[in-house]
């Protein structure tokens, strides 16, 4: 495929996009969402489809807010380019290195190894390749009173998963300590630092970085879940303590900025945000992520994946991608740059499916003249697929394996005070004869516990969470009999429960 094909987005083409979005967004369980395109520093498209809430009839447009955060099953956050991009800003300024000790800047920096501690770098923190797996430490930020200093100081007694620097590890809590080091760096939060030095001169002036400044906005998309029997209306979920990995809340028209910049290479009308030798850097592939069978087959187009400084990085019919998800309480996003072709696209939805990706290669196959591929129709199948395979695990954690298997013992045995060293505190109670389980970190996190079988009861909770539903917990007993330890199994693949370790202390 020649790569020197005009780069004519014409408004026919762009018709045939908009068609294709109004009948996707008719066969998947989202209500609505707005996409952005661009090429060769103009904007092609900025628009809506669907509802904001499905409480409301109320239409996305493009300056509708989303969250774009982190999403669990695409590369990286929106949020974590602009620390990168921050951070690289920083550099230029000679106020920090690439790569300078993460203790020159955080002193109390701990992770599993004193090794890995005293030589990770600031580059390191960017690229995945702690040794941590794939969102090691997520409950310790998500829905928790702990700043992010004390979630990088709880962060030593996470398990390494891999080698450092080889191995490929998704972890958002790097990405706390890059935005304690801008803060160290440039002597300002990291919120106002993005705000005065990438969202004001962008003129992004919808973007915010807290749910706090939702408050008084208008034309707000509201987050969603998708359950088995339908899709249920969330409340936004405040993300403060991990802004850096994934605080950023934006619309689709200012979405079009930020790509346009990046595409540009740092320049912004006649002036340099950071430094063509910057984006270089951050595009850069910095630790490998394999390409799986199932990958390969699905795109044969693709042959290597990396990641970069913030980004994800890949080939595909021979152009570069660098591409970007986002994954909030009740809201996905996808981005993709094709910098060969000066083009970008952004999608931003308001519940949690793979939709978003599948219209961002859509608009890719368009921009570069690859075949038509229906990214929709093959992508439902595999959710609503993925979907059915989620409930059967849930379902497999909850089913007695014994019928008329009673609790080994009364119920005020399994009561009292748990101690994890990662997570803090946990009781289970005896409140009008049911345990009740509450993990005090989070004060969202109560469960009725109802009896499975032996010592294992159902994890019931009360509040309704956008990543995981019920599942079950263990009580394990020491040699006399006593229970002094607490395994929980919650099927989901974002929050890793099993890496509670919970035993019993004296109250």
């Amino acid at each position: 495929m020649p790569k020197n094909k005009p780069r004519d987005l014409i408004a026919a083409r762009l018709d045939q996009f908009r068609d294709y979005a109004k009948q996707s967004l008719a066969s998947w369980p989202v209500p609505g969402f707005s996409i952005a395109i661009v090429q060769d520093g103009k904007v092609l498209l900025s628009e809506g489809f669907g509802v904001r809430s499905l409480s409301s009839s109320e239409p996305v447009d493009g300056d509708t807010l989303f969250a774009i955060a982190s999403n669990s099953k695409a590369f990286t956050a929106d949020s974590k380019a602009f620390t990168a991009a921050a951070l690289a800003m920083l550099v230029e300024e000679k106020k920090l290195n690439w790569n300078d000790r993460v203790q020159d800047h955080l002193p109390s920096f701990r992770l599993y190894d004193p090794y890995v501690s005293s030589d990770m770098r600031v580059v390191d923190l960017l690229c995945h390749r702690s040794g941590l797996g794939t969102f090691s430490g997520d409950l310790l930020w998500y829905g928790t009173p702990y700043t992010p200093e004390e979630i990088l100081t709880r962060c030593r007694h996470l398990p390494q998963a891999g080698s450092f620097r080889s191995h490929y590890g998704y972890s958002n809590v790097m990405y706390l300590a890059a935005g304690l080091i801008v803060e160290k760096a440039s002597q300002k939060s990291w919120s106002d630092f993005v705000h005065q030095r990438i969202l004001q001169p962008l003129d992004m002036k919808r973007s915010v970085t807290s749910t706090r400044a939702l408050a008084g906005q208008s034309n707000v998309a509201a987050p969603h879940k998708n359950t088995e029997t339908g899709i249920d209306e969330l409340a936004w979920m405040n993300w403060d303590s991990m802004a850096a990995a994934g605080g950023i809340i934006s619309s689709a028209s200012d979405m079009s900025q930020w790509m346009r910049l990046q595409l540009q290479q740092g320049e912004w009308e006649g002036k340099s945000l950071f430094s063509k030798e910057s984006s270089h850097e951050m595009w850069q592939p910095r630790t490998i992520i394999p390409v799986s069978a199932a990958a390969k087959k699905r795109i044969p187009q693709t042959h290597f994946r990396a990641y970069g400084l913030g980004w994800g990085l890949a080939d595909y019919h021979g152009r570069q991608l660098i591409s970007h998800g986002g994954g909030y309480d009740g809201m996905y996003s996808h981005q993709i740059l094709v910098p060969e072709e000066r083009f970008g696209v952004v999608v931003l939805t308001n519940s949690m499916t793979s939709l978003p990706d599948s219209l961002a290669y859509r608009a890719v196959d368009m921009a570069i003249g690859a075949p038509d591929r229906d990214w929709s129709g093959e992508n439902l199948k595999r959710y609503n697929d993925s979907r059915k395979e989620f409930y059967d695990r849930i379902r497999e954690a909850v089913t007695p394996k014994m019928a008329g298997a009673s609790p080994t013992r009364k119920l005020d045995a399994y009561t009292g005070k748990f101690r994890c060293p990662l997570m803090g505190d946990a009781t289970v109670s005896l409140e009008s004869d049911k345990l009740v389980l509450r993990i005090l970190a989070n004060t969202d996190m109560v469960a009725d516990l109802e009896p499975i079988h032996f010592d294992t009861f159902r994890i019931r909770w009360r509040k309704k969470f956008a990543w995981y539903d019920d599942g079950s917990i263990l009580f394990l007993p020491d040699a006399s009999g006593d229970f002094v330890e607490l395994k929980l199994d919650v099927p989901n693949d974002d929050l890793w429960f099993h890496e509670l370790q919970f035993r019993r202390i004296k109250d």
